[in-house]
């Protein structure tokens, strides 16, 4: 998996984790603009780091429905320095939902779905450029649409 350095467009290896206790000193709602310490025993929290590297560029926080073979992405950050125009890195959110897709895959094979609710502003950004489908106040992925994200992000 790689995400993009934009200056340089050199790609650089990236890996999602599970977040641990000790990641908390380093995330500050002014970075990462959500009380990640909320979320502990609520989701499961992962982060997304370069390779070799502790500098967190990412975070998710997933909740498993499984009766509705579904896995809800609850939280999704983009540190801030890597959004907008001038970011360091492309690639980090598509990167942190396609592996949301790739654990509903893996426990529900070709059933799986993820899904979030956005914010009106942001609810065209992810059909446009991550392929979600509108569901409601929900938004949703499954089927070959998944995989494709899969495949773009994590091959």
């Amino acid at each position: 998996m790689a995400i993009i350095e934009v200056a340089t467009g050199k790609k650089l290896k990236a890996s999602i984790a599970l977040l641990a206790n000790a990641d908390f000193k380093q995330i500050a709602k002014k970075r990462y603009f959500f009380d990640w310490k909320k979320e502990r025993g609520v989701s499961d929290l992962f982060k997304l780091t370069l390779q070799g590297e502790s500098e967190i560029l990412g975070l998710l926080a997933l909740i498993d429905f499984p009766r509705e073979f579904r896995v809800e992405i609850r939280l999704l950050c983009v540190s801030r320095e890597n959004q907008g125009k001038d970011k360091k890195y492309e690639g980090i959110a598509g990167h942190l939902i396609a592996f949301a897709g790739r654990v509903a895959i893996s426990k529900y094979f070709e059933q799986a779905c993820i899904s979030l609710l956005r914010k009106t502003e942001l609810r065209n950004h992810y059909k446009v450029k991550y392929g979600f489908m509108d569901g409601g106040p929900q938004l949703f992925l499954e089927g070959p649409r998944l995989y494709e994200l899969i495949k773009k992000y994590l091959s």
